[in-house]
């Protein structure tokens, strides 16, 4: 089978099991067999050996099956920058991009940035700030044994420079909550109840640790903000990603936590993605502003 005729079956394959994507992904899927990361058609037209054909088979089963192509390929890219993903961690998405470019427009031409990523999954927050903006140190936190291995690899590669905590964010050790931080950002499990019992089939193959937050949603933001709010360096962000709806609700817990300047940024489909807010006075170890 010839590398054009083979995107042209996995296309017709994907089809008629109803993937609104099937000419992209049957060309990316054939590109992964291949070991090639541009458009097929653009390639001179080669042979695929027997066992990528048993593979590209493969692939194409599992997808028509709805599991991720992310996780089919192993990798995705986020913010221009190639992450390893796979089963057990969630998929950067395009959406949290917003949060990165507003991390990186609030600390643009500092020398300097101590940064604090929770729940972090992949690492591709962090990653991403760190790569695009100069001095960026801190620490990351991850509890979930499955993504941890994810996280180590995709920090190890682009932003080596931050140390990884195997922990829960919400009980974290003694140590990690005597630090301050100019940036805190956060991407926590945010779906609701209902949200869960309505998950479209590949992201019901993610994991639900990182998908549910609580009946409404809200449960990781009422417990992580008065918690980490208070590490906030005097003038330091906090940032958010949330669900739909659910911005000025978070909204109002970064005010009632003392935060000032709070507001709520779109992401590209108008929905409020991204909500912050700024620690305008330093917090001492007794809790008390000044």
């Amino acid at each position: 089978m010839t590398s054009y005729e083979a995107v042209r079956r996995t296309r017709a394959v994907l089809t008629e099991h109803g993937l609104p994507d099937a000419a992209f992904e049957g060309d990316i899927l054939v590109q992964e067999v291949m070991g090639v990361r541009q458009p097929v058609r653009t390639l001179p037209e080669r042979t695929l050996t027997e066992a990528q054909q048993e593979t590209l088979a493969d692939m194409t089963r599992r997808r028509c099956c709805h599991e991720p192509l992310q996780y089919l390929c192993g990798a995705w890219e986020f913010y221009g920058l190639p992450f390893s993903v796979g089963e057990g961690v969630l998929i950067p998405r395009q959406d949290t991009e917003v949060l990165v470019e507003e991390v990186l427009r609030l600390r643009r031409g500092t020398a300097a940035t101590r940064l604090l990523d929770l729940c972090s999954g992949s690492g591709c927050i962090p990653a991403a700030v760190a790569v695009h903006l100069s001095g960026v140190t801190g620490d990351v936190v991850e509890l979930s044994a499955r993504a941890l291995p994810y996280l180590r690899r995709n920090l190890n590669r682009h932003a080596p420079a931050l140390h990884i905590w195997e922990g829960d964010a919400l009980a974290p050790p003694a140590e990690l909550r005597q630090n301050t931080y100019d940036i805190i950002t956060c991407n926590p499990p945010y779906l609701t109840a209902e949200d869960m019992a309505q998950l479209q089939p590949e992201v019901a193959f993610e994991p639900a640790s990182a998908l549910y937050g609580g009946p409404d949603g809200l449960d990781f933001y009422r417990r992580l903000t008065p918690l980490w709010s208070r590490r906030l360096a005097q003038g330091g962000w906090l940032l958010y990603e949330v669900g739909q709806g659910q911005a000025h609700a978070v909204q109002q817990l970064l005010e009632q936590a003392g935060l000032t300047g709070c507001r709520i940024l779109p992401d590209l489909a108008g929905i409020g993605r991204v909500v912050l807010g700024q620690r305008k006075e330093r917090i001492s170890d007794d809790g008390k502003s000044g």
